[in-house]
């Protein structure tokens, strides 16, 4: 399943590890070199939430967790449901 986030549509970035050596000049060195550059992916914080889609269905959706911190996704309400044998006392 692709990492992209259903509403705001962020998928992972491409970027960069940077190895450093040395002592920074601040602390008294010479300075730090760049050693080595590994490539690397960010991916974005997605969450499994249920949510209410625009057409009142009610389904999981991968959303990035900034899209719920925005209000973009409206959470389903609760389901109070109980079976019919559970909630009739029994007679005896």
């Amino acid at each position: 399943m692709a990492r992209i986030c259903e509403l705001t549509g962020k998928r992972p970035a491409k970027g960069s590890i940077i190895w450093r050596s040395g002592k920074p000049k601040k602390q008294g060195g010479i300075g730090t070199h760049i050693t080595a550059i590994t490539k690397r992916r960010f991916f974005p914080n997605l969450q499994r939430v249920k949510a209410v889609l625009p057409n009142g269905q009610v389904r999981r959706i991968r959303v990035a967790a900034s899209a719920i911190k925005k209000g973009l996704v409206v959470k389903a309400p609760k389901r109070n449901w109980k079976p019919e044998a559970a909630a009739a006392p029994v007679k005896s």
